[in-house]
């Protein structure tokens, strides 16, 4: 009753919200490292002197690698929680994420930085155009408006890049293909991810992408082994920060917050990317891309507010 509460009693914050706000801390923190971890990809990545395969095969074979002595054991308790289907799907997901690193790294070739990781993370859209068949959410109004954004984000992004070169815009397309191995990489491992904790879910994805890697490096004939000793620098780094630090960090968040979301998180990416790359790398994007991806962005919000006013 009201009358046996005391005033201290009534102003103090109950467990539920104190609790609330130390995971609003953590994810924040994580989160934030993550995509502080990330945004240095383009640019280690730019300053490799190794074929686009090779990087992204050495990157996921370190990591793996790295992992295997903490995740090895966790996997192995926590395998029996799995079904068939969720092997499955871990499966699958590791060839998309091989999929996404394959063509997201070979379109650094081709096109800017900017570019690139703009488009590469458009992958909010793709999740939200499959969520209705895979995870029964309606698309409403403002989520329709956001998709027609992006979509002209993209064209303008594009379109800018065509007065560069045709080059360039074979980077554009190469950065959607990753945002769509992106994507179907978040998608297939939602439900897996709630079951199983981060690095035991990880390292059996980084693991098959790196295999998968590996494969198509040597069948298209790019070298695997010769590069100098700053390059190797250069994979360990990737393979530690962006890869270890950051990618897994999405991955813990995969398992608390809804995908959606998740990949709105990623889009810090393209801000921190495009700074490093004017510092380092002395690379100014093309005025189109400002363009293009201040609508690209500005979709992406307008979904999340839509995200947002349609969750209970």
């Amino acid at each position: 009753m009201m009358g046996n509460t005391t005033k201290g009693e009534a102003l103090s914050p109950g467990p539920a919200p104190r609790a609330r706000r130390r995971f609003g801390l953590l994810a924040t923190g994580i989160i934030g490292g993550g995509i502080l971890a990330v945004s240095s990809a383009s640019v280690l990545i730019r300053l490799a002197s190794a074929p686009p395969l090779a990087v992204g095969s050495w990157r996921l074979g370190l990591a793996s690698l790295l992992l295997t002595p903490l995740a090895a054991p966790m996997l192995r308790r926590e395998w029996p929680r799995l079904t068939r289907r969720d092997g499955l799907r871990i499966a699958l997901a590791g060839l998309a994420l091989a999929v996404h690193f394959a063509s997201w790294i070979t379109s650094l070739s081709y096109t800017t930085v900017a570019s690139s990781v703009i488009l590469v993370s458009t992958n909010p859209i793709f999740v939200g155009l499959a969520a209705p068949r895979l995870l029964g959410e309606k698309v409403g109004r403002r989520t329709a408006w956001a998709i027609a954004l992006v979509l002209a984000g993209c064209v303008i992004v594009g379109y800018g890049d065509i007065d560069l070169s045709p080059r360039a815009l074979l980077g554009d397309l190469l950065a959607l293909v990753g945002a769509l191995g992106a994507s179907a990489y978040i998608l297939l491992g939602r439900e897996v991810r709630r079951k199983l904790s981060t690095w035991a879910y990880v390292w059996p994805c980084y693991g098959i992408a790196a295999l998968a890697l590996i494969a198509f490096t040597l069948l298209v004939g790019q070298p695997l082994w010769g590069y100098p000793w700053p390059t190797l620098g250069i994979f360990a780094l990737l393979a530690i920060g962006p890869q270890i630090l950051g990618h897994s960090a999405f991955n813990w968040a995969l398992g608390h917050l809804s995908a959606v979301f998740v990949t709105l998180t990623i889009l810090g990416e393209p801000v921190g990317a495009s700074l490093l790359a004017l510092i380092i790398l002395r690379e100014v994007p093309p005025p189109a891309v400002w363009l293009g991806g201040a609508l690209i962005l500005g979709g992406i919000l307008l979904a999340a507010l839509s995200q947002g006013q349609s969750s209970p």
